[in-house]
């Protein structure tokens, strides 16, 4: 009975795990993008491709063998070996048209705005300049040094102040 709790218990651990659940989602998600990209490629890119030229490659052939015969009535092969160039053309090209849409329309835009985010995080993560208050709790304790400072030595400058003295 225990080794039973055990596989259940190391299947429940399984689905779990962050993997699993991220996987699925971005399978359903894939799914629901695979609709929005395919709508793109069909509505706006495949109608432009047609008026550059033939908007159906499938029926582009090529015969090996002497005796190539097709039915006129139907377009269904009787003779012959046939290679349909057309339809591995027209994959190819639906395949570098999506590839073209998915780049160009999500990951860039994705990209530039990762960019922008990490540029933000990285102006607020920058240490801040000291405020007026460090600034004057800089200037008192430079004060209070050259006061208990013995007079033949000079206090040591350091911080802020001693900076600024040091430039003008």
């Amino acid at each position: 009975m225990s080794e039973s709790k055990g596989v259940l218990q190391g299947f429940k651990e399984f689905l779990m795990r962050g993997n699993v659940i991220e996987l699925a989602v971005a399978v359903v998600v894939g799914a629901a993008f695979t609709n929005i990209v395919n709508a793109v490629v069909k509505g706006i890119i495949n109608p432009i491709v047609g008026a550059l030229g033939s908007q159906n490659l499938d029926h582009y052939q090529a015969c090996l063998t002497a005796t190539c015969a097709k039915d006129p009535k139907t377009g269904a092969f009787t003779d012959g070996i046939y290679i349909l160039w057309g339809s591995v053309l027209s994959a190819a090209l639906t395949f570098l048209i999506t590839a073209a849409v998915v780049y160009f329309l999500m990951i860039l835009p994705i990209n530039k705005w990762k960019e922008r985010q990490a540029a933000r995080q990285a102006l607020e993560a920058a240490p801040a300049d000291p405020t007026e208050i460090e600034l004057l709790t800089e200037i008192r304790d430079a004060l209070l040094a050259q006061r208990t400072a013995a007079p033949s030595v000079p206090a040591p400058m350091s911080g802020t102040i001693g900076t600024q003295k040091t430039h003008e």
